[in-house]
């Protein structure tokens, strides 16, 4: 199973998604077919950037879970999202918690902060951060937002507008391309944690 280093905000295991298909073949395969009707529209093929979006959504939670792409345990979420309604411009959207320790001033007194979550820490040593168990504090949680604009040269545009064997193939060359793209800018993201306790 590939592991997380500080090159790698993002992951996919082609080994264990054909070991837990039902259908012998691949399990995001499967989930394809059980969305079938984000895969289309209204009969007619998805645009690049349409059938981007669909793919990324079917392949991470909570559609599928596990999901076909596993995120660095110390992020919040990673999703594609168009900037607005009038374009067909994607951006990745990478969201990652701070800990007051990241600012250069601290807050004046001593307040909640985020805290690592030691049932999910990943292997490499990236620990996913929780809100404080207590309630009865204030607290300042920081995330900050990163996003990162996708080329559309790294889109395929789906040759149908049923799942099949060809539409997973698809389906998987954007999600790999889409992935790729992301490690590409982890420095972003480790730019903003270095030196934080993760």
């Amino acid at each position: 199973m590939p592991e997380f280093t500080t090159r790698t905000l993002a992951l996919t295991d082609d080994k264990t998604d054909k070991a837990r298909a039902s259908d012998g073949r691949s399990r995001f395969g499967v989930y394809l077919a059980n969305n079938a009707h984000l895969l289309n529209n209204f009969g007619d093929p998805l645009t690049p950037a349409e059938f981007a979006l669909a793919a990324w959504r079917i392949a991470t939670a909570p559609v599928m879970a596990p999901g076909y792409v596993r995120l660095r345990p110390d992020l919040h979420n990673l999703t594609l999202v168009a900037p607005d309604e009038d374009t067909d411009d994607l951006a990745l959207r990478i969201e990652v918690p701070l800990r007051h320790r990241t600012l250069a001033t601290w807050p004046a007194r001593i307040i909640a902060d985020w805290q690592p979550d030691p049932w999910a820490t990943g292997r490499g040593g990236f620990t996913a951060l929780a809100r404080p168990d207590r309630a009865d504090r204030t607290a300042l949680l920081l995330t900050a937002t990163v996003l990162v604009p996708i080329p559309a040269n790294l889109l395929v545009a789906p040759t149908g507008t049923q799942p099949g064997p060809d539409m997973t193939r698809q389906a998987k060359q954007t999600i790999a391309a889409l992935v790729d793209h992301v490690n590409a800018h982890a420095h972003l993201v480790n730019d903003l944690t270095a030196g934080a306790l993760r």
